[in-house]
C-alpha cells in the first residue's frame, strides 16, 4: 500500500520542463483552430448537443458504465418504454456539463460550489463532500488498496479551498493553462472529495477549466475518447506521481490528450458541416417547407419529435407532424 500523502499544490519551477514547454504550442494551435471552427456552426447546441453527447458516454464508460449511442438518442425523447439505468447516468453526466457551462459561462468563476452542483446533478444526491472515513483507491484487477484519499472533512474543505484558488486566481501561480488544468485534474483525483461521481466530475472540470481561460467558448472537447483509449496509461501516471513524484509523464499525457482530441474534433465538426450542406442543398430543392431552423433541428437531435419542431420552428402539432411524416416516408 502506498503511504503518500497529499499535500497542497505543487508549485515548483521545475514541473514545466523543457520537454513539456515544447509540447504546448501544438495543443495551443490545435486548440485555437478548434475554437474558431465551432464560431463558424449557424447553431452552436448542433456541437453542444453531438459532441457532449460523445464525451459523456466515453467518461461514463471510464468507469463501467456503458451503454450505446442508441439508447442515448432514444433517452432524450422521453419514452416511457426505455428504461436503461446506464443511459440515464449518461443523459445525468449531460445535464451536469451543460449546467457546470452554464454557471461559468454567466459567472466566469469555476467555484466549490459549481463544483458541488455539478457532482448533485451527476449523482442526484446533495451528499456534499465526504464526512465519513472509509473511501480507498483500489486496483481494479488486483483489489489491492493503491491509495487512501484524506479521510477528515476539515483537510478535505481545506484541499478544496487551496484548489478553488488555484482555478480562480491568476496570481495563484503562472503555469500554462493546459498544464495548470492537468495538475488541477490530479489533486481534485487525489482529494477525491466525493463519495461518489469524482472521475465523471474531475472530467467534466477539464472542459469548464479551458472555457474559463477562453481556450475554449463551448464544451465541445471530449477528453474522455482519449482516456479510455489509454486508460492503462491514465492511471499508471496518475499513481507515477504519487509513487515517484514524477509528473512529466503526466503532464505530457494531458497535453497530448488536448491536441489529439482537438485535431479530432476539428475533423468531426467539418465532417458535420459537410454532412449538413449536403442535406442543406436536399431539403431545399425538394421541399417547400425547406428552412435553417428545420435544418438545424434534425442535427441538434440526433431522433427528433414533433414537440421538438413545435418549439424550435414554432408551428402547429399538424404542421410539425406533416413535416415529419414527408421527410420520414421520404427516408430522410
Amino acid at each position: 500500500m502506498n503511504n503518500w500523502q497529499i499535500e497542497l499544490i505543487p508549485s515548483r519551477p521545475d514541473l514545466e520542463s523543457r520537454k513539456i514547454l515544447k509540447k504546448l504550442p501544438a495543443a495551443h494551435a490545435a486548440l485555437a483552430e478548434l475554437k474558431g471552427l465551432a464560431a463558424t456552426m449557424p447553431n452552436q447546441n448542433i456541437l453542444i448537443n453531438t459532441l457532449s453527447l460523445q464525451e459523456a458516454k466515453d467518461s461514463s464508460a471510464i468507469e463501467n458504465i456503458v451503454t450505446t449511442h442508441d439508447e442515448i438518442y432514444q433517452q432524450e425523447l422521453n419514452l416511457k418504454s426505455i428504461k436503461s439505468l446506464e443511459s440515464k447516468e449518461v443523459q445525468n453526466y449531460i445535464s451536469a456539463l451543460k449546467r457546470g457551462y452554464d454557471l461559468v459561462s454567466k459567472r466566469g468563476l469555476l467555484t466549490n460550489k459549481v463544483i458541488l452542483e455539478i457532482q448533485q446533478t451527476l449523482e442526484k444526491n446533495r451528499a456534499g463532500f465526504r464526512k465519513l472515513p472509509g473511501t480507498e483507491l483500489k486496483n481494479a484487477t488486483t483489489g489491492e488498496v493503491v491509495y487512501t484519499p484524506p479521510q477528515d472533512i476539515m483537510k478535505i474543505n481545506s484541499l478544496m479551498d487551496e484548489l478553488q484558488k488555484m482555478i480562480n486566481d491568476p496570481e495563484y501561480s503562472d503555469y500554462d493553462p493546459i498544464v495548470k488544468m492537468a495538475i488541477i485534474h490530479f489533486q481534485f483525483e487525489s482529494i477525491h472529495p466525493f463519495y461518489d461521481g469524482n472521475g465523471r466530475t474531475g472530467r467534466i472540470l477539464n472542459i469548464l477549466y479551458l472555457i474559463q481561460n477562453n481556450l475554449l467558448e463551448l464544451p465541445i472537447l471530449y477528453l474522455s475518447s482519449y482516456i479510455i483509449r489509454y486508460k492503462s496509461d491514465y492511471y499508471k501516471y496518475l499513481q507515477e506521481i504519487r509513487n515517484t513524484n514524477n509528473w512529466d509523464n503526466w503532464l505530457e499525457f494531458m497535453i497530448d490528450g488536448v491536441h489529439k482530441t482537438s485535431l479530432e474534433t476539428i475533423q468531426t465538426i467539418k465532417e458535420i458541416k459537410t454532412i449538413m450542406q449536403s442535406m442543406k442543398n436536399e431539403l431545399r430543392s425538394n421541399y417547400k417547407f425547406y428552412s435553417q431552423d428545420l435544418l438545424n433541428n434534425l442535427f441538434k437531435h440526433p431522433y427528433t419529435k414533433i414537440g421538438f419542431l413545435v418549439e424550435d420552428l414554432k408551428v402547429s402539432r399538424l404542421t410539425a407532424a406533416n413535416y415529419l411524416n414527408t421527410l420520414s416516408e421520404d427516408g430522410i
